[in-house]
């Protein structure tokens, strides 16, 4: 029995309208279709330069394990094993708690200091789909010195023990090899030595890496102290250059610097020490990342 043509023909003109709203709609996808958005990632290895905060956060559910340490300024001489002999270590833990969100606590053995802190990314640099030039983070910490106090027949309070820093962090990756940061910085004293310190002391530094290799780089990063702040001890600006080491879930950053301090307060504001006087201390950072939780879009 033969097949009329006119039903191959009414079939056929049912289908026109279908592939014509199916072109439509593949046209449409591909029109309304973004570039990408690309976020810059590892402007720095590490949470700190050298000494100095960094643009970085621990990733959300990730915690780090960061263990400073100090020995003597090389200018002691032989005796003293060119400083060797003498250490002040610090031990701290940041967490991720959210993509933007870090906090941190730590103890310094530099007058038994607890510390603790909140680093808020506020700007993110990105290319692609939509732009933005640079990074852009606030830091904000406590630092309190349990030390006997020098003085202990006046009276003493518990708030003269506090000191705070409020940092403003602003970095760029430049390709993948060299990342600037701009670090201006506040540190406020409850206490301070004479009637002529001044409370506040304000600095302006930042740093840089340069990339070597795909796990090694050099690192530096620069204070300066503004003149005229503190009055009763003869303060310095503060510089410290080193390389970082990446292996896997640890990175090394040994490093040289004329601070002796190892958070804001004590290389911001307390620097003693001069490069051309020997006043150099090496040390050494050791970071331990560890993962606790993976956030949802990262779970298969």
């Amino acid at each position: 029995m033969r097949k009329s043509p006119w039903i191959a023909l009414f079939l056929l003109l049912q289908l026109i309208p279908m592939v014509v709203s199916a072109q439509d709609s593949l046209l449409n996808l591909l029109k309304d279709e973004k570039p990408p958005v690309n976020y810059a990632e590892a402007a720095f290895k590490a949470t700190r330069i050298v000494i100095g905060q960094s643009i970085e956060n621990p990733a959300q559910g990730n915690m780090i394990l960061l263990i400073t340490h100090h020995f003597g300024a090389l200018n002691t001489g032989y005796e003293n094993l060119f400083g060797l002999k003498q250490a002040t270590i610090r031990i701290g833990m940041e967490y991720g708690l959210t993509k933007r969100l870090a906090f941190g606590f730590g103890l310094n053995t530099d007058r038994n200091t607890w510390d603790g802190f909140l680093k808020y990314k506020l700007l993110r640099q990105k290319s692609g789909g939509k732009k933005f030039p640079f990074s852009l983070s606030l830091f904000a910490n406590t630092a309190i010195y349990t030390t006997k106090w020098e003085n202990p027949d006046r009276k003493n309070y518990f708030t003269s023990r506090m000191s705070y820093c409020f940092q403003v962090l602003l970095a760029r990756k430049f390709g993948s090899r060299f990342s600037l940061q701009i670090t201006p910085s506040m540190v406020h004293k409850n206490l301070v030595l004479t009637s002529a310190d001044h409370n506040d002391i304000f600095t302006f530094g930042g740093g840089g890496r340069i990339k070597i290799s795909n796990r090694v780089s050099i690192n530096a990063e620069y204070h300066h102290v503004f003149t005229g702040q503190v009055r009763s001890t003869k303060v310095y600006d503060s510089f410290s250059t080193g390389v970082d080491i990446e292996t896997g879930g640890h990175v090394f950053q040994i490093f040289l610097t004329n601070s002796m301090g190892e958070n804001e307060e004590g290389f911001l504001a307390n620097t003693t020490g001069r490069w051309n006087k020997g006043d150099i201390f090496l040390g050494f950072n050791i970071t331990r990342i560890f993962t606790l939780f993976e956030p949802k879009e990262f779970r298969k």
